[in-house]
């Protein structure tokens, strides 16, 4: 999906490279919080692959109807990215540091 609208040109390219970073480094923190701490989490801060799919439906809707916002200023894809970027960033550092302190926990050096 993220591809067809980047060859549509309603997502600029370097947000679309920045969501393939910024989804490849929540997998990798899962998979290492997964090997070191036993516990598989798939969705975080109640956000998983199904509501993610809702939310990208309705954005396609929207962007038949109004695929300019801020008064034709930023395509919508482009807003609605850097919104992502900005959660899935957060969502990275608020597990790592979380994953950190608990390991730390768990394996006190004497």
């Amino acid at each position: 999906m993220m591809a067809i609208a980047l060859i549509q040109g309603m997502l600029y390219s370097g947000i679309a490279i920045a969501l393939l970073v910024g989804f490849l480094l929540l997998s990798i923190q899962s998979y290492l919080a997964t090997y070191t701490l036993g516990e598989f989490q798939l969705s975080f801060w109640s956000l998983g692959p199904t509501e993610l799919r809702i939310l990208l439906s309705m954005g396609n809707i929207a962007l038949l109807y109004r695929p300019m916002i801020f008064h034709g200023r930023y395509r919508l894809f482009d807003v609605g990215g850097a919104v992502g970027l900005a959660g899935m960033a957060a969502m990275l550092i608020f597990f790592t540091v979380r994953n950190t302190r608990r390991l730390y926990v768990e394996e006190r050096i004497r």
